[in-house]
């Protein structure tokens, strides 16, 4: 009950305006420097160098989202162009994730599907990938239909799908062939579209998980649960599956060590590695996940 208590405080604090507004203009506060790699391009770089040093693939995240002018759209735009020329002109193994409404799906559909198209062609420009981050179920759908309209033209662009929302598996079954990040899902949804019990979303995690891999699509499976990592991989194995149509993807700043075995053991490890002042939102919804990260917080209020 208190837990789920504090997952809806934290999933609420996580839409303020006000407090990401402020958060900006704080810096990496009450432990964010665990979770997010620093507020800039450049240092993002070095922290990717460092993982990509130790084995581990990336994907990078320029923090933000919702925003609500046509001027703060494009300057994402530009700032993720820009992000991937620093991708390439370092030699990294990194790709891009990005959200939408970052780049002004709530103000204009086409106008988003225009600075996507700027971005995915930058991308494959430099050969390289780009993953659309799915956000609340509201926007599924229109996420869905822009990747379409993209795909029409490009190969090189992805997206995700939650397990915890019921349309999932038909999703992943519409979606044969496109690379997706597969999660459980962060937002707070209701019962109407989502299912609301942890072996529910299991569950139905491990059918989307075992759907997309048996349909020979590439599959990476975004997760810290340890035990569903183990399930996959037994699966992976009955099944002749080999490593290269799927990785495992996981957080910065969480279960390093398992990151870290997992490559060890030959498997592809892809970490999200956010950057950016716009953290506090990305933040709030990594504590609301797991109890336990409430200790990166206050571990970072009082400055240990």
């Amino acid at each position: 009950m208190i837990e789920t208590i504090s997952k809806n405080v934290f999933l609420s604090i996580s839409k303020s305006k006000m407090l990401n507004q402020a958060a900006r203009k704080w810096g990496l506060r009450f432990g964010a420097s665990h979770v997010v790699a620093g507020e800039t391009i450049e240092s993002a770089m070095a922290k990717v160098k460092e993982l990509n040093e130790k084995g581990l693939v990336c994907t990078l995240d320029h923090l933000g989202e919702f925003v609500s002018s046509r001027e703060e759209a494009l300057e994402a735009t530009q700032y993720n162009i820009r992000t991937l020329e620093a991708i390439h002109k370092a030699g990294v193994k990194s790709n891009l994730s990005v959200k939408l409404t970052q780049l002004g799906l709530d103000i204009d559909f086409d106008f988003c599907l225009d600075n996507m198209r700027q971005i995915v062609g930058t991308a494959k420009q430099y050969n390289n990938f780009v993953r659309i981050d799915m956000e609340d179920s509201a926007r599924c759908q229109a996420t869905l239909d822009l990747l379409r309209e993209l795909r029409k033209t490009y190969d090189n662009v992805g997206t995700v799908i939650q397990a915890y929302l019921y349309r999932a598996e038909q999703d992943v079954k519409d979606l044969k062939g496109v690379s997706l990040r597969l999660v459980k899902g962060a937002y707070k949804e209701p019962p109407e579209v989502a299912y609301q019990e942890k072996a529910q979303i299991d569950e139905n995690y491990m059918t989307i998980i075992q759907t997309h891999l048996l349909s020979g699509s590439y599959t990476a499976i975004a997760t810290h649960d340890h035990h569903i990592i183990e399930k996959v991989k037994q699966f992976t194995k009955e099944h002749g599956i080999p490593k290269e149509q799927f990785e495992f993807q996981m957080l910065y700043g969480f279960r390093t060590d398992m990151q870290l075995q997992l490559a060890k053991e030959g498997y592809t490890m892809r970490i999200y590695v956010p950057f950016g002042n716009d953290w506090f939102g990305y933040f709030m919804r990594r504590l609301a996940e797991r109890p336990q990260n409430v200790a990166f917080a206050l571990k970072g209020f009082f400055g240990k």
